[in-house]
């Protein structure tokens, strides 16, 4: 009964619109009282919660991405991938993913990357003939790649959520194959959209212009190979690699590209605390309310419920995928993350799945998530950006839908894909 009040109250604040970490506490409050509990446990649950020395690296990769947006890094990642597949046809859309797929790998951020790319791209495709709506449904998709390709803020809550020793070097390696995947199937719907649409094509600027820009672009990407190279040659743990990103990240927008002055660095400063508060808000929250559906015994019950209804490897991770694709709607990852890692984790190990594969899993059927209403962070903003109603980009957004969650049942049932490279 106790659970059914928490997740009943939960439901009904979220459809008020109570702000998601909000919801977490007062729900998880309710049932402390319920339970003759001292309401001061969720204040201590909630500061266990962030407490956490893992969670320290999300702070600093944060604000590392709002670094490289203010450097103006994605404008370069933009050029490039313009010169490479500007000149096929619905080419601006393959810079779209491309761009996306390249400043993923250096800022970790789905929100960063759906503003930075999409602020840029969406007018000039407009410019170019591109509807509207196609431009934002290629923008917010596309964005979602950067919760998978390394480095990604998300893998690790998800490692200190697990309660098992997962290496966040391993789950970043482990996304790098998945993302690209997910980019050649977006670009899969881009092809045959353009053909039936008659979108244009635009000219290669030569193989010179291409070399340059390729060039200029080469700092801002070393970013993300001296993290995933420096975490797994043991260099430096995770939370250092944030930093590290951070310090190299102000080097090479004071000194090479002289785009970050004073006014950049304070704007970005204001936007990762803001940011950071955020999160870690919810990931406090999140922790108390987990804390309580393990109190409950929420997880054993589920695990249960899902191992007798089947003993098939293949039904149970289906059914694991449905209920993580159908929370993301209505939920902030972050928080989700904290909340059903302790419970479908051990029903997956039960039946054999790695946990760094199951990370992944989770990493894109969230991501999903993101970019599907009622509470899609990430189309919301695309939406923003673009300057049409949410409702409106939802209707055409289907075929990508369609790509995206083909790729997550091929990343679900071929583990190769996610642990070729880890092993």
């Amino acid at each position: 009964m106790d659970l059914v009040i928490l997740l009943l109250s939960l439901i009904g604040l979220l459809t008020i619109r109570v702000p998601v970490a909000f919801a977490l506490l007062i729900s998880s409050m309710i049932v402390f009282t319920k339970l003759g509990l001292n309401p001061l446990v969720a204040v201590q649950r909630l500061s266990a919660g962030i407490d956490v020395f893992t969670l320290m690296a999300i702070p600093f990769f944060i604000f590392a991405g709002d670094l490289m947006t203010q450097t103006g890094i994605a404008a370069r990642l933009i050029k490039v991938a313009e010169g490479l597949f500007g000149r096929v046809r619905g080419g601006l859309g393959y810079v779209n993913v491309g761009a996306s797929m390249m400043f993923g790998a250096v800022s970790g951020s789905a929100i960063a990357s759906v503003s930075a790319i999409g602020s840029t791209m969406i007018p000039i495709m407009e410019e170019k003939g591109y509807d509207r709506n196609f431009s934002v449904n290629v923008t917010c998709s596309a964005a979602i790649l950067g919760l998978i390709i390394p480095p990604s803020h998300n893998m690790i809550i998800y490692a200190a959520a697990s309660g098992v020793s997962i290496s966040i070097g391993d789950l970043f390696v482990a996304g790098i194959i998945p993302g690209v995947l997910c980019g050649i199937g977006l670009m899969l719907v881009i092809s045959i959209i353009a053909r039936k649409k008659g979108y244009g094509q635009g000219i290669f600027p030569g193989f010179k212009s291409l070399l340059y820009s390729a060039i200029a672009s080469i700092p801002g990407l070393m970013t993300a190979v001296i993290i995933v190279v420096g975490i797994l040659g043991g260099v430096f743990t995770p939370t250092e690699s944030s930093a590290v990103a951070i310090v190299y990240t102000l080097v090479i927008g004071v000194f090479f590209y002289r785009t970050l002055g004073l006014k950049e660095f304070k704007t970005a400063v204001i936007n990762s605390a803001k940011t950071t508060a955020m999160i870690m808000l919810i990931i406090g929250a999140a922790a108390a309310f987990g804390w309580l559906l393990a109190l409950l015994e929420a997880p054993l019950m589920m695990s249960n419920l899902i191992l007798g209804l089947t003993d098939s490897s293949v039904l149970i991770l289906l059914m694991v995928l449905i209920c993580l694709l159908v929370l993301g709607t209505f939920m902030d990852m972050a928080p989700l993350i904290i909340i059903v890692t302790p419970i479908f984790l051990p029903v997956v190990q039960s039946i054999g799945v790695d946990p760094v594969h199951f990370g992944i899993i989770m990493m894109l059927a969230l991501g999903i998530g993101t970019i599907t209403p009622p509470v899609g962070t990430v189309l919301f903003v695309g939406s923003a950006v673009g300057k049409i109603r949410m409702e409106d980009a939802v209707k055409t957004m289907w075929p990508f839908y369609l790509a995206l969650i083909l790729c997550l049942l091929l990343v679900t049932y071929i583990p190769q894909i996610s642990l070729l490279l880890v092993r």
